[in-house]
């Protein structure tokens, strides 16, 4: 039986307690790496907001982060430093490692796996150093914390969320109150394109995220986004289709046989920005385990999202005002990119019909009843 959940953080699916990894001298304060996927970089916000709390009030805290995501760290008013990358998988230029160095951050953590990072962390100078113990670089990090690797087919009960934060706690951050840092998005609406400004004035917009970078197994049919879209909008609404570069004929599939006015493909035509104030000015969104999913659950907005190849209790978007339809594939979570049975059957057994009725019940879709 297909299952409807929601999520309570922190509390839901805690990480496990760390002993305390305190530091000495802050110096110039904290740099940590973040994640280089969107919803990982959101799942980590409740740490990385913990953690400028802890910092003495003349230590900043800054994060190196993939250059693609500048609007998203800027919308973070609390955030200091910010130090884009533009090479995600290769060594950092000359002058990102200037930039830490001329810092100096009396510490450093990494909210990623990569051994290549630590490295280059630490030929920076950046002592002490802490971060999952990964990829043989324990022996690098002053503290290394041990996490349960997910299993196929096993939940892992441990919400990445938690995780991060169980690293800040162990620093000596203070508990998350479960309440989501706040996100200013800094563009004026005057700057935005007119097909944006336009869409974003109307009540009634839906946001479908149809696409998952990570691969096609997280994805929900075409044909059943297509059903929730026509649903909606039989009922007043419009529906905007957003995603990757490489989605747009996702976004196709989806709009066939849709009322061209009633309908927008804008998957890899918005830029960061531009998808921020879509997904803050929507009325719901109905999304695939993704950033688009993850993104506009921190920006506010309600949304019903589906999961079968990956794992709500360790991805699930961190908002009460989401619904997680979970699929009751035996094979489920298998946490692969690609299904080998070619269309995943997680998928195929979550009915549009089951989406459109959560789709109905949140607060913010009352008006699509008058």
């Amino acid at each position: 039986m297909i299952e409807v959940v929601q999520l309570h953080l922190p509390e839901d699916f805690p990480a496990p307690v760390f002993p305390a990894a305190p530091v000495a001298d802050w110096k110039n304060g904290l740099l940590v790496r973040m994640p280089n996927w969107l919803g990982d970089a959101v799942m980590a916000l409740p740490a990385l907001r913990q953690l400028k709390k802890l910092l003495p009030e003349n230590c900043a805290l800054g994060v190196v982060a993939p250059a693609g995501q500048r609007a998203f760290y800027h919308s973070l008013p609390w955030l200091d430093v910010l130090i884009p990358l533009g090479g995600l998988h290769k060594l950092w230029n000359m002058d990102t490692l200037r930039k830490i160095r001329r810092i100096r951050f009396g510490a450093g953590l990494l909210f990623n796996n990569s051994l290549r990072d630590t490295l280059q962390l630490r030929s920076c100078g950046l002592s002490p150093l802490f971060g999952a113990a990964a990829r043989g670089r324990s022996i690098l990090l002053e503290e290394a914390f041990h996490f349960k690797s997910p299993n196929a087919g096993l939940f892992r009960n441990c919400h990445q969320a938690n995780c991060y934060l169980s690293e800040a706690y162990a620093l000596g951050a203070p508990r998350w109150d479960g309440v989501l840092p706040k996100i200013s998005i800094a563009r004026e609406m005057v700057e935005l394109p007119a097909l944006i400004r336009a869409l974003c004035g109307h009540s009634r917009m839906l946001i479908l995220g149809a696409g998952a970078a990570y691969g096609a197994a997280k994805r929900w049919g075409s044909e059943s986004f297509r059903t929730v879209a026509a649903d909606w909008i039989g009922r007043g609404g419009i529906v905007v289709s957003v995603g990757g570069p490489k989605e747009w004929e996702i976004g196709e599939e989806i709009g066939q046989g849709l009322r061209p006015e009633k309908f927008f493909n804008l998957m890899g035509r918005t830029d960061l920005f531009e998808l921020m104030h879509l997904l803050r000015c929507a009325a719901a969104v109905a999304a695939n385990d993704s950033g688009v999913m993850h993104l506009g659950a921190a920006l506010g907005t309600p949304g019903v999202a589906v999961f079968g190849s990956t794992d709500y209790t360790s991805t699930g978007p961190i908002s009460p005002d989401w619904k997680l339809v979970i699929s009751d594939a035996e094979c489920s979570p298998c946490f692969l990119r690609v299904c080998p049975k070619q269309e995943p059957q997680c998928m195929k057994k979550i009915l549009p019909e089951t989406v459109i009725h959560e789709l109905n019940l949140l607060k913010k879709n009352v008006l699509m009843e008058e």
